[in-house]
């Protein structure tokens, strides 16, 4: 049996807070876990990579199944959505009732597909660590969130810079980094560590702001024709989020709550808000818009807006003062980042939002793997880089050295490596070649090999018949001067990628 690797699917309120999470955990996987380490846990576990257009789209009936409880709900992202549960609680009589509705009505609409898991407690951090222990519900008492958190890991605060820091002074629970005097902390950390102090003590990550209202910077557009098809609409929405995010930074703010409203050619209104404490940036706020498009014109037939979208408007819902970002020493963002983004954007317009792929780093021991190609639509592209570096953070046992081939073949090439007898080379379960190779031949044509380096063997996924794979990799320099990147695998030798 297969098991994916879900989001939790949270409910949470400002000051008193719902969540509810999957049974993946009972699993022994973990949220933030390495992949090696949950298929170690659990060997019969699929990964599978995370669509977060699909996640919102499946999310958004579960969202809009506690409409009626309050019209407040936020989501923080696909599969985790928050409402302040003051109002709901003094009209349905008390956070009980209030967490009895949320049961009822998110149990009826994931139908069994996941488990339901509700926190609730002082504070959106408290509630959403409530809800990843709830069994099924976690009521924290208000004004014990302090408590509550003290004997947590500081690795809840998802930090990982600050949190190694923490663990080094022996700082390793939430207690214990509460305890410090905020003035030092301020000193040691900054503003990073300031925040997360907030939230080890129950505090909200900002203190109130008692400065007058913003004023409405709400950035809208007409749809004429009305679109019914997500790709118009979203074409659009990427417009109107750089126009909020430019907006935005010329007041000196940026954004981490958002409200996305669109009205139908019928007269209809829908709103969603989505928050991102990371600060939504001008590609988070389209991504966000996509996603909760997708949910209401691709999602159930009797939750569809019966007519096309006519009127789209961003509204800041939530602002902070904009911390800045430190560019490159050449500057940063360059004119030609600026001109490929708006290509980009052209493109997606006229052949869909998908249409449009860059390059993007993953882990892998092939090169194949390494480097896959993802929608511009899921991307920053302004500012964008490919560092090497990344693969220093994600070490893969039995990978490749540096440096790695400059062309991937799509199907790799058949092809015959021969010794001075003209046999084919072998290697055996040890790694070790039968013999030193000295021919390469491709399609009829016979080729002398000058060196060669390897062999590097895999094995992976040695627990599941149907994906388990063996081969063993050489590097071949043949003697017009072309260097591959040979593997063998059932049997046979393939050409898989070519140093150019």
């Amino acid at each position: 049996m297969g098991h994916k690797l879900d989001e939790p699917v949270a409910v949470m309120a400002a000051n008193r807070v719902v969540a509810a999470s999957p049974a993946a955990r009972t699993l022994g996987v973990i949220r933030g876990q390495l992949r090696r380490a949950a298929q170690g846990a659990c060997p019969d576990l699929v990964v599978v990579q995370r669509d977060q257009a699909v996640e919102a789209r499946c999310f958004e009936p579960v969202v809009a199944s506690l409409d009626d409880l309050t019209p407040g709900i936020e989501v923080v992202r696909p599969g985790t959505c928050a409402f302040a549960m003051k109002g709901p609680a003094r009209y349905f009589g008390g956070d009980t009732a209030v967490v009895d509705g949320v049961m009822h009505r998110m149990v009826e609409a994931v139908a069994g597909r996941t488990e339901v898991r509700i926190g609730v407690a002082d504070g959106l951090f408290a509630a959403g660590l409530a809800a990843r222990i709830a069994n099924p519900v976690r009521l924290v008492e208000a004004g014990s969130v302090a408590d509550f958190l003290a004997p947590m890991s500081v690795s809840v605060l998802e930090r990982p810079d600050l949190v190694d820091v923490l663990v080094r002074l022996g700082v390793t629970t939430l207690g214990s980094f509460a305890a410090l005097p905020p003035t030092s902390v301020i000193a040691r950390f900054g503003s990073v560590g300031v925040e997360a102090h907030r939230l080890a003590l129950g505090l909200d990550p900002r203190p109130p702001d008692s400065r007058p209202l913003p004023p409405d910077w709400t950035v809208a557009t007409e749809i004429d024709p009305p679109a019914n098809r997500v790709d118009q609409v979203a074409f659009r929405a990427r417009g109107l989020a750089h126009q909020l995010h430019e907006r935005l930074s010329h007041k000196g703010v940026s954004c981490v709550r958002v409200a996305i409203e669109a009205e139908t050619e019928h007269g209809e209104t829908l709103m969603r808000l989505w928050r991102h404490e990371g600060v939504l940036s001008a590609a988070a706020v389209a991504d966000r818009v996509r996603w909760q498009l997708d949910g209401w014109l691709n999602g159930p037939a009797v939750a569809r807006p019966s007519g096309g979208i006519s009127r789209l408007a961003l509204v800041p819902d939530e602002v902070v003062p904009a911390a800045g970002r430190q560019l490159g020493f050449w500057g940063g963002e360059t004119e030609a980042d600026e001109r490929a983004a708006r290509v980009a954007a052209r493109l997606q317009g006229q052949l869909g939002i998908d249409s449009v792929m860059v390059p993007e780093l993953r882990g892998g021991r092939d090169a194949d793997q390494q480097v896959v190609l993802v929608s511009a639509a899921t991307v920053e592209l302004r500012g964008r880089s490919i560092d090497p570096s990344h693969r220093e953070h994600a070490p893969w046992p039995g990978g490749l050295p540096c440096p790695s081939p400059a062309r991937v073949h799509a199907r790799p090439l058949a092809v015959e490596l021969l010794d001075d007898s003209g046999s084919m080379v072998s290697v055996s379960g040890r790694g070790q070649v039968s013999a030193r190779p000295v021919r390469l031949v491709s399609s009829g044509r016979s080729v002398g090999v000058s060196s060669w380096a390897g062999p590097w063997p895999v094995e992976e996924r040695w627990w599941d018949p149907e994906s388990h794979r063996r081969a063993a990799r050489v590097q071949v320099l043949t003697a017009d001067g072309q260097a591959h990147l040979v593997a063998l695998e059932g049997g046979r030798w393939w050409i898989t990628s070519t140093w150019d």
